[in-house]
């Protein structure tokens, strides 16, 4: 992506992010995917931000959908049931039947239940799962309709899945501690650094972050990236249970900086637009892997037409809007801009030698884990 911005640009959020849908986020903290999405009250699907049209192509404009639908979603119900509940009413004969569960629990699940799986639609939280399920050879490959909506770095290569919403990779920090020019922008250089020494927080279990180790074993290798888990451990950093409360934590002043994906930053803001956190971003390494939310068609749909048709809806510029507004995460589709509060994709400095789909490759991160004494 572009390095059309200064650094400051690219690796700083505005506190003002907390101004915007602060009542949809007031609820509690609920784990789902391993703390992977929380909890929270939902607004009105399509309703916008004022003075911004929705980009994107309207659900007018889309093929209509009828009859039966069953979406294996590892997004939880609190975060997406309103957007299904949204479709139904746009459609008097659509039925969706979601099945809730962790992404990895149900890309395990249809694997195991074979050509008898009822599954028509797989909605995943990440990239990798969406990876490992197409190279089970159990999903169908997109039309061309579909992927041309999305930015190309945001689909498989081979057309079996789709992007619908993406997340950063992020460094939040206690703006009380720490300046913005106190945070690296290598990722290597934290368990070097002694100002860190505890003082930093992370939640391995956490999916988003085991995609981040994957790529670090990508990008640099496994005795690297083991080596800069064991310097981090020795730097004496702090494990949760997932990434808000590592944020939050951040905020309380009981951590100074961590890991996280970039929108639990704003959803602290969102209930504390005074809370001291910021963030930064790392440029061009794991650190700042720009990760994402999709979809595939299972190869066991009663309809794959019709499950393509929903897969694109989930792109329309409805639900893109719902997503940038509702979850704080990127648009997917090019028409669509993301909250006026967030860096444009193209300040952001993402690792250029990654595909998302190798993401899929998470068996050899997770027993790197275990070695180094992370319980995962």
């Amino acid at each position: 992506m572009s390095d059309s911005h200064d650094g400051s640009d690219r690796r700083r959020f505005l506190r003002a992010a907390g101004t915007l849908s602060v009542a949809s986020l007031a609820g509690c903290l609920g784990v789902f995917e391993s703390g992977e999405e929380e909890e929270f009250e939902p607004g009105q699907v399509g309703s916008g931000r004022e003075g911004v049209v929705p980009g994107g192509t309207p659900i007018e404009a889309m093929p209509d959908l009828s009859g039966e639908l069953t979406v294996y979603s590892g997004r939880g119900e609190p975060l997406v049931a309103t957007l299904f509940d949204y479709l139904e009413e746009q459609y008097a004969d659509l039925t969706i039947t979601p099945r809730y569960d962790s992404s990895n629990a149900l890309r395990t699940k249809i694997q195991q239940e074979g050509e008898n799986s009822p599954a028509d639609v797989f909605f995943s939280v990440n990239a990798g799962s969406l990876g490992q399920l197409a190279e089970a050879g159990r999903t169908v490959e997109l039309s061309s309709e579909v992927l041309d909506m999305v930015q190309d770095e945001f689909t498989d290569p081979e057309g079996l899945w789709t992007g619908t919403s993406g997340r950063a990779r992020t460094v939040p920090y206690n703006t009380d501690e720490f300046d913005e020019s106190d945070l690296p922008n290598d990722i290597f250089a934290f368990p070097d650094s002694e100002q860190f020494q505890d003082a930093m927080g992370w939640a391995p279990s956490y999916g988003s972050f085991q995609a981040f180790v994957t790529a670090m074993r990508i990008l640099n290798g496994r005795e690297e990236t083991k080596a800069w888990l064991q310097g981090m451990l020795d730097l004496g950093v702090q494990e949760y249970d997932d990434e808000l409360v590592v944020a939050q934590r951040i905020a309380d002043g009981e951590i100074q900086a961590g890991f996280t994906n970039h929108y639990y930053i704003q959803r602290v803001l969102a209930g504390r637009p005074d809370a001291p956190i910021a963030t930064a971003f790392t440029e061009g390494d794991a650190g700042a892997v720009f990760n994402v939310a999709g979809a595939a068609v299972v190869d066991t749909a009663a309809d794959t037409e019709m499950a393509e048709n929903f897969v694109r809806h989930l792109l329309s510029a409805e639900a893109q809007e719902y997503f940038i507004t509702e979850t704080y995460e990127y648009p997917v589709v090019p028409e669509a801009e993301p909250s006026g509060d967030l860096p444009a994709l193209d300040e952001l400095q993402p690792p250029q030698d990654l595909d998302l789909s190798q993401l899929a490759d998470i068996e050899p991160t997770l027993d790197l884990l275990r070695e180094v004494g992370i319980n995962v």
